[in-house]
């Protein structure tokens, strides 16, 4: 199974894939990982390199039978369109799952106060968070809204609207 995270910086994206990819044991890809060493190994990120790599790594835990815990932004139709790609090119199944914070306050604090994990990684600005495309989705997908609950409370809700979507 490809379970593909999306969501703006600061919503709990990595913190609740993370938790999910413990829980399950399957194989985790941040993209903030990979683009950083890329760049402390010397190579600028213009563009889709990241995402690049981390299809292809995602595509070979797949082929190995493998669950994989895809943590991105994904902000756009195209990646979201290679992700299920990834999947459909290795005959497994996919989850789409958008983490979101509906409270602003909320989302704002989070981006303003927290701490980057990976050394040398800039963290966005509340302006860039706010600025950054991110386009509207246009098929069904889990959406995990994040404001005013704890980890524990938004992995139990993780786990609830998954089992209602493997039942579809």
């Amino acid at each position: 199974m490809l379970y593909i995270f999306s969501g703006l910086p600061g919503t709990g994206k990595t913190t609740l894939s993370s938790a999910l990819a413990r829980e399950l044991k399957a194989a985790y890809l941040r993209v903030d990982v990979v683009e950083q060493a890329m760049r402390d190994s010397g190579k600028s990120i213009k563009g889709p390199e990241g995402y690049i790599v981390c299809y292809a790594i995602a595509s070979q835990n797949l082929h190995l039978g493998l669950d994989v815990i895809a943590d991105t932004v994904n902000p756009i139709e195209i990646t979201r369109q290679a992700w299920r790609n990834v999947a459909d090119s290795n005959d497994t199944p996919y989850v789409e799952i958008e983490v979101v914070c509906s409270d602003d306050r909320e989302h704002r604090h989070r981006v303003e106060t927290r701490a980057a994990d990976i050394q040398g990684f800039v963290l966005p600005t509340w302006e860039q968070v706010r600025n950054r495309q991110y386009d509207v989705w246009d098929r069904d997908h889990i959406v995990i809204d994040t404001a005013h609950q704890t980890v524990e409370e938004s992995l139990l809700t993780l786990r609830k609207q998954l089992e209602q979507w493997r039942r579809k």
